[in-house]
Formats: structure tokens, sequence, C-alpha cells
């Protein structure tokens, strides 16, 4: 569903990735991990189109940048910004006209309770906490059902219970056969249904776990890199 091949991408003189490349298959969790400056970030935005970079990245088959694959990719980024003179329900709508969307208003509502926002309709983007925010751009990402969707440190700023409804709509997610790319610090939180993770240091791709392959869990995994020295700063 997501293939990234040769990915480089320099912010002048400063390599932020270098040749990565990459593949999550339909209805994979995939979980992105690494010390902070490791390039995640980039990565995923490089994969949503929001940056120029060297390599080639598609999604269903369709150049990343193509609207084919716009329409099928939903990203919820690391910090949300909702535009601040819009409720809650009135981002729900501009998605909805913006990808065409027909009978949205039933989904919106069901979005709205999981994640307890259904008070919070009415309420302009400005009035929002920070969990409340990630909560919209949780939502607004779900609201076209795209066949792939990247979360980027998507649990920042949620509640105790926000996380558990976040990992059971995850799991809910992948069930229905949509690709995940997570990237998180927060382990165990995927740890129960990952597929492959990928592990970055300094711009590069230096691991890639295939669950099925592993008799580790995720969290023994990323640490033996570090007691190993691979992923030493």
């Amino acid at each position: 569903m997501i293939e990234v091949k040769g990915l480089t991408k320099k912010y002048g003189k400063f390599l932020a990735n270098d040749d990565i490349s990459l593949h999550l298959g339909a209805g994979e969790l995939g979980v992105l991990l690494g010390p902070n400056g490791a390039g995640k970030s980039t990565l995923i935005k490089s994969i949503c189109g929001l940056l120029r970079f060297k390599g080639e990245i598609t999604i269903g088959g369709y150049n990343n940048r193509s609207l084919e694959a716009k329409r099928i990719l939903g990203y919820v980024p690391e910090i949300a910004v909702p535009y601040p003179m819009l409720t809650v329900y009135e981002h729900m709508e501009f998605i909805a006209r913006a990808y065409k969307l027909d009978g949205w208003e039933e989904r919106t509502e069901a979005l709205l309770t999981r994640f307890d926002m259904a008070d919070k309709r009415n309420k302009l983007g400005k009035e929002l906490s920070k969990g409340m925010k990630q909560k919209v751009s949780l939502c607004c990402a779900m609201l076209p059902q795209p066949k792939a969707i990247i979360l980027d440190e998507p649990l920042s700023g949620l509640d105790p219970h926000g996380i558990r409804e976040l990992q059971q709509a995850i799991s809910d997610i992948k069930s229905e056969g949509t690709s995940l790319l997570v990237s998180t610090h927060m382990i165990d939180t995927v740890e129960s249904n990952w597929d492959v993770t990928f592990i970055m240091k300094k711009s590069k791709l230096v691991r890639e776990c295939r669950r099925l392959e592993q008799t580790e869990t995720l969290e023994d995994i990323y640490f033996s890199l570090f007691e190993a020295g691979e992923l030493d700063e």
C-alpha cells in the first residue's frame, strides 16, 4: 500500500533522510521508531507529499503527489492545528465537502461519540485543549475512510481514556484492511498488533523487523539495539 524507494531529503547541506526504502502492505500496522532527530517526521511528511525529495513514493500504486493517492491517504500530524474560527463540527463538514463525501453526517456523529467530542461539536478550534485538537485531527483523518493512515505521535496530549480509544480505533481500522504507519515513542501502545517495525537512526533506516519472524517483544528489539550500540548518538 505504501512503497518508498530510495528516498533522500536534504535541508540545505543537512541530510535528513538518506536513501530510505520500505514497504507497508495492505492492512498492515507499521511502527516507525527511532531517537529524536532520526528523521522520522521528515519521512512521514515526504510520504504525505508535504516535502520535495529525491526518490519515489507510491500510495496504492499511485504517485504520492497525485490526487488519486491523496484520496486514499489520511494524515494525523504530531501537532494538531485546527482552524481557530471553525467549530469541531465545521471541521468535519469541511473535510466532507473537500472529499465530496456522501452520508458523512452519520459517520461524523459516530466518530465524535467514539472520541468523547459529541458535546464539543460547537466549540471553536481556538477554544480546544491540546488533547481535543488531537482528537479533531484524528476524526478528520478517519472521516473519508482512507485505505492508508499515517499517524505522527498520535498519542501526544491524549488523556488515558483517549489513548485507550485510539488503541481500539487503530485495531478496528487495521481489521478493516486499512494500512497504518504509526510513529510513536510509546512502544507498549502498539505492542499487541504491529506487523512490521522500521527503526531509524541519523537519517537512515537501520533495521526492519517483521513480527512473524521475531520471538522478542517490540520493546526488547528496540532496546537491544541500544545495548548493542547500534542506536547510540
